[in-house]
């Protein structure tokens, strides 16, 4: 591998491709929390210079974290095509990057090439690309999934359901979910996050929301998020469970400070494709997100965006239904303003959409970060631009219990009107039957939640 590069005159010589990847990174508050960024604008450019001119080759051969030392890496390994993989092991960064911004390339070869990579290789695209590359190179790829409906076709833009409540009020939750439904908000997923992580609450939110969609017989899913192993006593329990939900992260050591490995991942899967009420094949939700490795000092010096692909290599063992990263939640020390953020979901849709996950974001900050909900709208356009799976609804893009800012119920609606996108085809059935849309467009039916009541 060449390490070495000349930038205005100036020498610039990597240790090794660690080094590289980190310093490739556009420009991130945790990697410098880190103390692994570019120290300047010529540093991160000569990286990047480095990183065009290596093979995918050099990259699956210099492992950043080798597999006999991470079962995550293991799993990536893993599901490599090494007949695939063989045809494209020489190409440059710079390559691959070009291949899929080629005008020619669509998603079916897009996909088949996607068997061949790493996802530390997804990564290093990514650091080759702006923002209106990624864009461009995610808008090629439908990547569908499905779990009782199917979502991720063209023209479709789905939005999860988030009716949380600050003390797992099951009428509060009702309440909130009527208002989503009646804005068409729903298809992607009813997913709740608990406050009590206990069996008994996760299966009082489960049967609440199953009892809704029969009741009102609403074609979509329901999850609650809480820890994989509360989830799996709930289901056991007799929890009508659609799916199983997991926070991931991208080293093991990772995931471990989450409380979970790849031998529990197998057993829930096990047991949500017995014993879940999902008719599949599609039964898992992930979520992630940048600089998470970071908060547990599970990094490995390993730059944030390439742990993120990470994620979707884990992920994609498990076929899920729904993937998304939560692109802001964690706050500034690792995304520090809006224009990080806005980058970092670019990033994380375009690299998982790029490993076949069928990736939504969170478009999402904290109170002490450097954004707002302007921001949050521009995210919003740009992935919608990008095909973007799904999106997150909550009442009035304020979560109440998380205390967080994300988009909210009429935001998606109006992505939907604005960007000419459709609601999932068999969710436009029931609203359409329901009088809250028509034709496409909502009706004047549309945001009031009483019609449920």
């Amino acid at each position: 591998m060449k390490l070495t590069t000349a930038v205005f005159g100036r020498t610039f010589q990597f240790k090794d491709l660690k080094e590289v990847m980190a310093k490739a990174n556009e420009e991130k508050s945790g990697d410098q929390l880190a103390g692994i960024a570019a120290e300047d604008a010529k540093e991160r450019m000569a990286a990047k210079l480095v990183l065009a001119d290596l093979t995918l080759g050099d990259i699956r051969e210099n492992p950043l974290l080798p597999p006999e030392k991470d079962e995550v890496s293991r799993v990536i390994e893993e599901a490599v095509n090494e007949k695939i993989y063989a045809e494209i092991r020489n190409w440059s960064v710079a390559e691959l990057r070009e291949y899929l911004l080629r005008q020619r390339t669509g998603s079916d070869e897009i996909r088949r090439i996607s068997r061949g990579l790493t996802s530390e290789m997804a990564a290093a695209a990514a650091k080759l690309m702006t923002n209106l590359d990624l864009v461009q190179a995610a808008s090629k790829m439908e990547v569908t999934s499905h779990c009782n409906i199917t979502i991720g076709q063209r023209g479709v833009l789905a939005g999860r359901a988030q009716p949380n409540h600050p003390t797992d009020n099951i009428q509060g939750m009702k309440a909130s979910l009527y208002e989503a439904l009646s804005y068409g908000i729903g298809d992607a997923v009813l997913g709740i996050n608990p406050v009590i992580d206990s069996a008994d609450s996760v299966k009082a939110i489960l049967v609440a929301t199953k009892e809704i969609m029969e009741k009102w017989q609403i074609p979509t899913q329901n999850c609650v998020l809480a820890h994989v192993k509360t989830q799996m006593k709930a289901i056991r329990a007799g929890a009508p469970a659609d799916m199983v939900f997991q926070s991931l992260a991208g080293t093991q050591d990772g995931n471990t400070a989450f409380g979970i490995d790849v031998a529990l991942l197998d057993e829930a899967d096990e047991l949500i494709q017995r014993e879940g009420t999902g008719t599949g094949p599609n039964l898992w939700y992930f979520e992630t997100g940048q600089g998470s490795e970071l908060s547990a000092e599970a990094h490995h010096g390993i730059d944030q965006v390439t742990l993120e692909a990470r994620c979707y290599g884990l992920a994609r063992k498990y076929k899920p239904f729904i993937v998304n990263t939560v692109v802001g939640f964690i706050g500034p020390e690792y995304l520090y303003d809006s224009k990080q953020v806005i980058r970092a979901g670019l990033e994380d849709h375009f690299m998982g959409k790029l490993q076949q996950i069928p990736m939504g974001v969170d478009v999402c900050y904290t109170n002490h970060m450097k954004a707002d909900q302007n921001d949050m709208d521009n995210l919003a356009v740009l992935l919608a631009a990008a095909g973007v799976n799904y999106i997150i609804g909550v009442p009035m893009a304020d979560d109440c219990m998380l205390n967080y800012q994300s988009t909210s119920y009429h935001d998606i609606a109006t992505l939907r009107e604005t960007m000419r996108l459709r609601p999932a085809p068999a969710f436009e059935k029931w609203l359409e039957k329901m009088g809250i849309m028509e034709n496409g467009r909502l009706t004047e039916l549309a945001g009031d939640p009483t019609l449920f009541m």
